[in-house]
Parts: structure tokens; C-alpha cells; sequence
């Protein structure tokens, strides 16, 4: 079973959608124990940083997420997901993230052609390699929805990177714990490709 961590945020559905269609049970949830009992668990949303930490709290969430995260089953964040996991958000200053990886995510700064938020399709660039990913993954492109973006402290856990005006680190992978800033359920069959892959970590 897989939960994922219903939160109240968006793109939840489209998420539940994509694993029903590679044949997982996933299942919609903010019980500790169903989330504690699962084999996989997922934090997706789209959204802002500040009010996702809030609701969170307000759903009694945020332990659950950290030791199902600190568990060692797979635990994948998705776009907003990713950057919950990190320390802090230049959209919410003062607002404390997850904190279960170290880095900053900024404002991006858009620039000629470049607007912001970024909608879109981007081509990855991998600097090395990751369970989620394969060589045929190597430029392939992926669609994001993000006005912000991850600066990992570890350069050592990002697998996927774009370029925007900044280098985006678009994916992390640390242990058991992936994120990525992208959505793979809307990234045709590449993304499907890397959400397969996540299921048979």
C-alpha cells in the first residue's frame, strides 16, 4: 500500500490517478498509523510553502511525515513535496520547512524569456546517477509548475538538474528519501517511467 499524504494540497488526485494507472494501490490519507503501516509513502502538493507547513501542523501531519521519512521506505516528495523537505523557503521567511535535508529554496529569478512561474516542459540534465532515473532519461524533458527552486547544501544528493536563469536542482535523492521539483504524473511516459521506478525501489 501507498500512502499518499493528503494534506489539503493541490494535485493530489492527479498523483492517486498516475499510480492507479501503473497498477499501485495507492490510498489518500492523514492517519499516522495508515501512513505508518505503508510500504511506500508520497508527499505531493502544489502550492505555497508557508501554508503547506501550516497545514501540516494543523493536521497533526508533520511527525508522521518525518519518521515515515526516517523509516527507510520509500518516501518520494513531488514538487511543493520537495521543497517541504528541505530547511526553508524564501516564499515564507521565517517559516521553518521539514528540515530532513539541508538546502534553500529561492525565488527564481526569471529574466529575458524566462517567466515566472516556470510552466512547462524543461530538459533534464543528470550529474549523476539515481534509482528514479535511466541514461534514456538524459535530456528528456519534464513538465514543472514552480516559482521556486531548490539549492541543495549537499551537492552529492542532487540526480537531476535544469537550467532556468539559475541551475535548478530538479531532483534529489538520499537513502530512502527521492523528491522531485517536477510533476512526474503529468511528464507523459518519462515521468510514468520514473514514478515505475520508484515503486519497485
Amino acid at each position: 500500500m501507498i500512502a499518499i499524504i493528503d494534506y489539503d494540497a493541490g494535485n493530489i488526485k492527479s498523483v492517486e490517478k498516475a499510480l492507479k494507472y501503473l497498477g499501485a494501490d495507492p490510498v489518500l490519507t492523514r492517519d499516522p498509523e495508515v501512513i505508518a503501516e505503508a510500504e511506500r509513502v508520497i508527499l505531493p502538493g502544489v502550492g505555497a510553502f508557508g501554508d503547506a507547513m501550516e497545514r501540516l501542523g494543523y493536521f497533526e501531519l508533520t511527525e508522521p511525515v518525518k519518521k515515515a521519512a526516517g523509516s527507510g521506505k520509500p518516501f518520494l516528495g513531488i514538487c511543493l513535496g520537495l521543497q517541504l523537505l528541505f530547511e526553508e523557503s524564501d516564499e515564507a521567511p521565517g517559516v521553518k520547512g521539514l528540515s530532513l535535508l539541508r538546502g534553500r529554496v529561492k525565488k527564481l529569478p526569471g529574466g529575458e524569456g524566462l517567466k515566472v512561474p516556470d510552466i512547462g516542459w524543461n530538459s533534464l540534465k543528470l550529474p549523476r546517477k539515481s534509482r528514479l532515473f535511466t541514461e534514456e532519461d538524459e535530456g528528456a524533458f519534464v513538465y514543472f509548475v514552480h516559482s521556486y527552486y531548490l539549492e541543495a547544501a549537499d551537492r552529492g544528493i542532487v540526480t537531476s538538474q535544469i537550467d532556468y536563469g539559475v541551475a535548478v536542482d530538479a531532483s534529489v535523492e538520499s537513502g530512502n528519501v527521492f523528491a522531485v521539483q517536477f510533476h512526474p504524473e503529468k511528464s507523459s511516459d518519462t515521468g510514468l517511467g520514473i514514478l515505475q521506478r520508484f515503486l519497485r525501489v
